[in-house]
């Protein structure tokens, strides 16, 4: 009898595939191949969303000066108000326009109402009594003017944000020296409204 020679398979037998796997297995192919063309995103896929941390570094510039900024501002405010409360300290020892003004008309009045009739003491009341309290009125209003805006910027950095730069030392110096000239213009104008420093002239001889 003749043996029937075993035939062998040259040629691997492949099964078949579906459309998905053919798509997965090209799109491997070209990204595997050098200087092939950008995989595409397969049908289905989420695209992709930027890092959360990558927003974060674009908007870290912006950030960084408003926060360089708001210091500036609040540096600037505090030192003009402390300038200010210096000022007003300076005027409420100087005197002022207004309180000349003031005084002026005091007189003025004090003339108009001993006109007709008054005595010696009732003239020297009206005249030169009412001209000398009002300046020192005006002067302490001013002096208490110094004194509450240079309180203020000292007092500030203990209510503002916890953290925030300190106020510039010339910012509290001259704060400072607003609110010791409005003590003074205090005292001063309070003893020369309530005549310490100076009585009126007195008609007795």
């Amino acid at each position: 009898m003749n043996a029937t020679p075993a035939t062998t398979k040259t040629e691997t037998e492949t099964e078949p595939r579906t459309d998905g796997e053919t798509e997965t297995a090209a799109t491997a192919e070209a990204a595997s191949t050098p200087g092939g063309a950008p995989a595409e995103t397969a049908p289905g896929a989420a695209p992709e969303t930027p890092d959360a941390t990558d927003t974060e570094d674009r908007l870290e510039p912006e950030d960084e000066v408003d926060a360089e900024a708001a210091p500036a501002r609040a540096g600037f405010g505090a030192g003009a108000a402390a300038v200010v409360a210096g000022a007003l300290g300076a005027v409420s020892l100087s005197g002022t326009w207004m309180g000349k003004t003031l005084s002026e008309r005091a007189t003025l009045i004090g003339q108009i109402k001993t006109s007709q009739s008054g005595t010696a003491a009732q003239q020297i009341q009206e005249i030169y009594g009412n001209s000398w309290h009002t300046t020192a009125l005006v002067n302490g209003v001013f002096a208490l003017l110094a004194l509450i805006v240079g309180a203020v910027v000292l007092a500030r950095p203990a209510f503002g944000t916890p953290g925030r730069a300190e106020q510039p030392v010339w910012v509290k110096a001259v704060a400072l020296a607003g609110v010791v000239l409005g003590v003074v213009g205090l005292l001063i104008s309070a003893g020369m409204y309530l005549d310490l420093f100076a009585a009126l002239p007195s008609t007795k001889g």
